[in-house]
């Protein structure tokens, strides 16, 4: 008999809520390292602090990768599938990448030319970084889930017992992950790049052959409010289907969970 595998089951909703526990702690030690940066130094202190900050971002996205190749090799065997397959895991974000997130994050920071200078750059000092703090927070956050994300839909690929993979989406997600998870195990094996935003905590649920995946109760609803108030509406699906959640979604809001 065919098993089943829903983006609401408790294994799936385990593992997304260990992966969230890992933002959380990398969270904590990127805060502790923004005495790294020095206000009256700045030059020579913030690529201290980008180098500091890489060293965390590379441990927390091994952790989240070898997350993603547990939760894997569960749900493989869960399906009762044959044939042995050792997880490809993911390597962490290259430096280049990590590097340019933070540089992005601090950009603001830096004297400028008032008469050319952004609303956010002329703010007080201590106001622009912790605007660069909590950027930076989100860029390592992402690169970190991504490494745990890219580990499940890279053993996708690989695995000849996979078929797809599905998105599996908070209850308080936003209306973009709300209406991805909303179809399903329609991500074929050989697709490989998974949209995230900063903040996201969706994860990838593996299918394999002979298994059926059936949409969690939220999916099925999520799905229904997407053809009922915006398909059909090019251009403004989403806008519409963010107005039908707020209207009609009996799942708490964004931020809530």
């Amino acid at each position: 008999m065919a098993t089943t595998v829903s983006d609401g089951s408790g294994d799936a909703d385990r593992y997304r809520a260990a992966q969230l526990g890992l933002t959380r702690l990398l969270v904590r030690d990127v805060r502790g390292l923004r005495r790294l940066i020095i206000p009256s130094r700045l030059q020579a202190s913030v690529p201290d602090w980008i180098a500091a900050v890489q060293a965390v971002v590379d441990q927390y996205a091994r952790t989240s990768a070898a997350l993603g190749a547990e939760f894997y090799d569960a749900q493989r065997d869960a399906a009762g599938v044959t044939g042995a397959f050792t997880v490809p895991v993911a390597d962490p974000p290259p430096e280049a990448q990590t590097e340019s997130g933070l540089r992005w994050a601090t950009k603001d920071i830096w004297e400028r030319d008032p008469e050319s200078s952004t609303p956010a750059q002329l703010e007080p000092l201590d106001t622009r970084l912790e605007q660069a703090e909590k950027k930076a927070e989100q860029v390592t956050q992402k690169l970190v889930a991504d490494t745990g994300r890219a580990t499940v839909i890279g053993a996708v690929r690989q695995d000849r017992q996979a078929t797809a993979w599905a998105r599996s989406a908070a209850l308080g997600a936003c209306a973009f992950c709300k209406l991805i998870a909303s179809r399903g195990a329609v991500f074929a094996q050989d697709t490989v790049h998974f949209e995230a935003h900063d903040g996201c905590h969706c994860g990838a649920i593996p299918v394999f052959r002979g298994q059926k995946f059936e949409p969690s109760p939220q999916a099925r609803e999520w799905a229904r409010l997407y053809q009922e108030y915006a398909a059909g509406h090019s251009g403004s699906q989403l806008a519409r289907f963010r107005r039908a959640l707020a209207e009609h979604d009996s799942n708490p809001l964004p931020g809530s969970f």
